[in-house]
């Protein structure tokens, strides 16, 4: 089978995972290296992910200087959901120049038919600058249903940043080959699951968190 489309020579990514236990190190960031093995696996160059805390200033900070950097583009994972540490999307709305709400809306339907409560997720899509700048939740199982929805996508969103109108859009649906998806029943997870945040990063290696509520955070 085809593989998804490769993005322009040179495309890099940069994965943010926030998380405030993550970051403090009461457990390892897990949704992070999964989302830099899967970008990395549809041939973007990706450095190890940059762990914040929930913190919208922090989280900003990052955003913007990648994109002033030039990054092509930059996934956060995490602080999505309704908790009350969960300010992800406020940390990213206010950099957005041009929203991509059929991209996020995409997002949050990959995963409501296995978790309903995947659409509360807040995430929002869009670009700054040339840079273009997701915001998943920071479950395992929310990661893997985005890189699904992205990985059709992208490459042809990267070209139109750097202004190749004439780069062929997608005609096929990719492979979900760069985040394997393994039968993980546990697909739920609320969004900051702990006081502080994260349930990402707490989850057993063949646990699949919810796309619903977050977790990284």
């Amino acid at each position: 089978m085809t593989g998804p489309p490769v993005p322009p020579a040179g495309a890099r990514a940069l994965v943010v995972t926030v998380s405030d236990r993550a970051h403090r190190g009461v457990y390892p960031d897990r949704s992070g290296p999964l989302l830099v093995e899967a970008l990395a696996a549809l041939g973007f160059a990706v450095p190890a992910a940059v762990i914040v805390p929930d913190e919208q200033a922090e989280i900003t900070s990052v955003i913007r200087a990648a994109a002033d950097a030039g990054t092509d583009l930059v996934v956060t994972t995490g602080g999505t959901g309704l908790g009350p540490r969960d300010v992800t999307p406020e940390a990213t709305r206010g950099l957005l120049e041009r929203e991509l709400p059929g991209l996020s809306e995409a997002l949050r339907a990959a995963g409501r038919d296995k978790v309903p409560t995947a659409v509360l997720s807040r995430g929002l899509a869009g670009t700054v600058g040339a840079t273009l700048v997701v915001n998943l939740p920071g479950s395992t199982g929310g990661v893997r249903d985005g890189i699904g929805v992205l990985a059709p996508v992208v490459a042809h969103a990267i070209a139109q940043l750097r202004g190749d109108t004439d780069h062929a859009a997608p005609s096929h649906a990719a492979p979900s080959h760069a985040a394997p998806s393994h039968a993980d029943p546990s697909h739920a997870d609320p969004s900051h699951a702990g006081p502080s945040g994260s349930g990402a990063g707490h989850l057993p290696p063949s646990g699949r968190a919810s796309a619903a509520g977050d977790g990284a955070g």
